[in-house]
């Protein structure tokens, strides 16, 4: 069964949801990503699923299209690569996920009822495909941020109104930091949706999960800073 072009079962929703994904060569996150939003299809809240890529050499396309995703293609850049995504879907709101996230059962329930009620722009908790003391700490301090800082990051989702992020300017074109640019333009709330977001946490254990900590928490004072967004991308590959 397709997540989009099939036939919406409640009214009420009237299939309000665009769920973007942006992908890189992510044939093998992708399914699992994919599988959990077939619960907002069969309760009539997805409208259609974009699937932004930034060239993939691998099977993600073939994946995409299999589940009946809408695909834009461009130029890279992770802002501009959302970006695109978003002016491609049909729907009212927006869930921006990514493609190694996974979403656990019930959040559809959550999202609807944060949907009927406009209760401004919705984040997800965090919890990684790891268990132990780091992977739970580094959650515990993403959750945390979000909660008192209003600042959460891509790898949680976002759901947004369309309106809210038109008004907003929409994601930069750049290629880091786009999230946190687009989550402090936001015109109204941050809330806490009461669904978790599962993502990997194959980058924390290739890197070390203190190291990478750190190079986060040091791009994330330099982009507040004002460094440019481009040199910092360079720095972050490297």
């Amino acid at each position: 069964m397709k997540l989009s072009r099939i036939e919406q079962r409640n009214p009420v929703l009237t299939a309000a949801l665009s769920i973007i994904v942006p992908t890189l060569n992510a044939a093998s996150t992708l399914p699992a990503c994919l599988e959990p939003l077939m619960e907002g299809v069969l309760t009539g809240l997805v409208r259609d699923l974009v699937v932004t890529d930034e060239d993939s050499g691998d099977e993600t396309l073939t994946i995409a299209d299999a589940a009946g995703a809408t695909m834009v293609k461009g130029t890279a850049s992770r802002g501009g690569q959302l970006r695109r995504g978003v002016e491609a879907a049909q729907g009212e709101w927006f869930l921006i996920l990514h493609a190694d996230t996974v979403l656990e059962p019930g959040w559809s329930a959550v999202a609807a009822e944060h949907i009927q009620n406009r209760a401004g722009a919705g984040y997800f908790s965090l919890a990684f495909d790891q268990r132990g003391v780091m992977p739970g700490w580094t959650a515990g301090w993403a959750n945390f941020r979000s909660r008192v800082f209003a600042l959460p990051y891509g790898d949680q989702g976002l759901l947004v109104s369309r309106s809210d992020y038109e008004r907003a300017g929409g994601y930069p074109d750049q290629p880091l930091m786009e999230d946190v640019h687009l989550v402090r333009a936001l015109p109204c709330p941050l809330v806490a949706l009461n669904a978790v977001a599962v993502t990997s946490a194959g980058g924390y254990r290739q890197s070390g999960w203190l190291r990478r900590g750190t190079r986060n928490l040091w791009t994330l004072a330099r982009y507040f800073a004002g460094t440019d967004p481009a040199r910092l991308a360079d720095g972050y590959r490297r």
